[in-house]
């Protein structure tokens, strides 16, 4: 199975179905779901640094796909990513992924504790991971396991269980940013072009930006749309607003003194003009 080469219509949203493991004998009314699943492990450790934080606010902040509606994407960061009905206990947490076709909220207005794959019947698109010296090994595929007993490194849940069209790295530390898609032969690396590679299925692309998010300049990755701009975060866009509205403003301001110097010109007081 290898991601779809087609872009998106209107009536066509891209998607990553879940596929139910043929060793699966439960009842499916019994499969649990994330009600039933623990959200968080008080023994894991919280978020690494705040870098681990604001990026992934970037990175939803500019996930938005001209062909597919806000309402049926959803983003996460850090939270557990439930994928094997027959070890339910077992989960990843992504740095960020992004399901596209699925509600926004659970059952129209319910907060997500966790995401569980065979409870929503769609896997994530994407998932990126920030490199972290404690999991940089297991984040690069570097770790294997064949033990059927434990739960599996990232890179095989991504690329063998969930079957994520696209795995993305990113190294603050050196700016490195590695992109993989998912073919018939497992994970291949996409070519970074200045910097950038393009998701044709969904029309956007991500790269680096060196830029201001969160009051920290610093260099970030971020979502582009297919004519190469950069998606605007909600904050850039009511900025953007502003500026043209100043502009606007400064125009009409410009216009009237410029009226007002032609009525003085012809010798009519411009406060007496209605």
């Amino acid at each position: 199975m290898s991601p779809r080469s087609v872009s998106p219509s209107p009536t066509q949203i891209p998607q990553n179905p879940y596929i139910v493991p043929a060793d699966v004998s439960l009842p499916r009314e019994q499969w649990p779901t994330m009600y039933d699943l623990p959200s968080e492990d008080p023994e894991e450790p919280g978020l690494p640094d705040e870098f681990h934080d604001f990026q992934p606010q970037l990175l939803s902040a500019t996930f938005r796909l001209a062909d597919v509606a806000a309402d049926r994407i959803f983003t996460a960061a850090d939270l557990n990513l439930y994928y094997d009905l027959t070890h339910p206990r077992w989960y990843k947490r992504p740095d960020w992924f992004a399901v596209v076709g699925v509600p926004r909220f659970r059952d129209d207005d319910d907060l997500r504790l966790s995401y569980v794959t065979w409870q929503e019947q769609v896997n994530p698109y994407i998932v990126v991971e920030l490199l972290s010296p404690g999991t940089a090994d297991e984040d690069l595929g570097l770790i294997q396991s064949t033990n059927p007993n434990t739960p599996p490194p990232k890179w095989q849940v991504y690329e063998q269980i969930l079957r994520i069209p696209y795995y993305v790295v990113f190294n603050r530390y050196t700016g490195a940013l590695q992109a993989f898609r998912l073919t018939e032969f497992g994970y291949a690396p996409i070519p970074i072009t200045d910097g950038r590679f393009m998701i044709p299925e969904l029309n956007i692309g991500l790269g680096l930006w060196h830029g201001e998010f969160q009051d920290c300049t610093r260099q970030w990755i971020r979502f582009f749309d297919a004519n190469g701009q950069w998606i605007l975060t909600p904050v850039e866009r009511e900025r953007e607003r502003a500026d043209q509205e100043g502009l606007r403003a400064e125009r009409e301001r410009f216009r009237a003194e410029r009226l007002a110097e032609l009525l003085r010109a012809q010798g009519i007081d411009p406060d007496q003009v209605v």
